[in-house]
């Protein structure tokens, strides 16, 4: 009876570990590939478009001979893709390619603070030949990954952020030897923080609506001889606004939330209004013959109506340049 015992526990672990080695020789190891990128150009950023270019150096390091980048290089987002130069190394163990690349990329835009908006610009890579049970993407984050100078005019890089994921589509894409609809592929991703001195551009926006809005508020300082100009400064002045906020909107993409292009523009259209009711007081006053309480009357309400108009202003502004 030991006898048999001792042979059963043998027969065991030799079971055992012949199944394990078959289930680690069952289990392939992905290759990898090392993936740079050097940006040196970012232009044509087009809100109303949705969508912005940007030419770059890449360059990929793998052992696996039968990857082609070349034909199998997927930029996900982009509109087109350009190559202007390519060369491949296959000299050594490890292949190196090299290609410049010129992306018309499409990306959703953060509107709600413009123009003191911030960005993130992303960029991807992926091969479409293989997934990730064949193919792995590491980063190269070896040196610069932009050129400061030239990179992006009018707009400041505060933060480049580099990393590998795995990106996952539900389908498998018509191929009937995949069972489930759920395929996974390593990506390669750049995301690029930006902002701008705004303030020029804030002015260059802004300025008409806010002449618009002393032109109507001038109607505290006119006699009520003369209420009709008061009334027609200020008609004037509203359609002024209406007309800014649209050309202003004309440069903007479409959008559901509230920002502070409309904010700003809502705030004056409303004080404008509120500087109509207030003629309209006048006038009543005017025709009672209560010239005292007339010039009391604009002496209050500018100086109330400035002071909030100035304070709500400056609270949104502030608000929004430093979110």
């Amino acid at each position: 009876m030991p006898f048999n015992k001792k042979l059963l526990l043998t027969l065991v672990l030799l079971a055992t570990l012949f199944t394990t080695h078959g289930v680690r020789a069952q289990v392939t190891v992905p290759d990898t590939v090392k993936c740079g990128i050097y940006i040196t150009s970012i232009h044509n950023i087009d809100f109303k478009a949705k969508e912005y270019t940007i030419d770059l150096w890449l360059w990929l390091k793998y052992k696996n001979r039968s990857f082609d980048f070349l034909t199998n290089l997927e930029i996900p987002q982009a509109k087109t893709v350009t190559k202007s130069f390519s060369t491949i190394d296959t000299s050594g163990p490890v292949a190196y390619l090299l290609m410049k690349l010129q992306c018309v990329m499409k990306d959703e835009w953060a509107t709600e603070n413009f123009p003191f908006d911030r960005q993130k610009l992303r960029f991807s890579v992926e091969n479409s030949q293989f997934d990730s049970s064949k193919l792995v993407f590491s980063a190269d984050t070896f040196g610069k990954h932009f050129d400061p100078r030239f990179t992006l005019r009018k707009w400041k890089i505060d933060s480049l952020d580099i990393k590998t994921g795995t990106k996952v589509y539900e389908t498998n894409f018509g191929d009937t030897s995949i069972k489930k609809a759920r395929t996974a592929y390593s990506t390669y991703k750049v995301k690029l923080g930006i902002n701008r001195n705004a303030m020029g551009l804030f002015w260059k926006m802004f300025l008409g609506m806010y002449l618009s809005f002393l032109i109507a508020f001038m109607c505290f300082f006119i006699h009520t001889d003369s209420i009709d100009s008061r009334f027609g400064l200020s008609v004037g002045a509203l359609f002024a606004v209406v007309g800014n906020k649209y050309i202003v909107d004309s440069s903007l993409p479409e959008s559901s939330t509230f920002t502070l292009v409309d904010t700003l523009h809502g705030i004056t259209l409303l004080f404008i209004l509120i500087i109509m009711i207030a003629n309209s007081i006048v006038l009543k006053l005017a025709i009672n013959k209560k010239a005292d309480k007339v010039a009391k009357f604009d002496n209050i309400g500018a100086k109330v109506l400035m002071a909030v108009y100035i304070l709500l202003n400056s609270y949104f502004i502030y608000r929004a340049s430093h979110a």
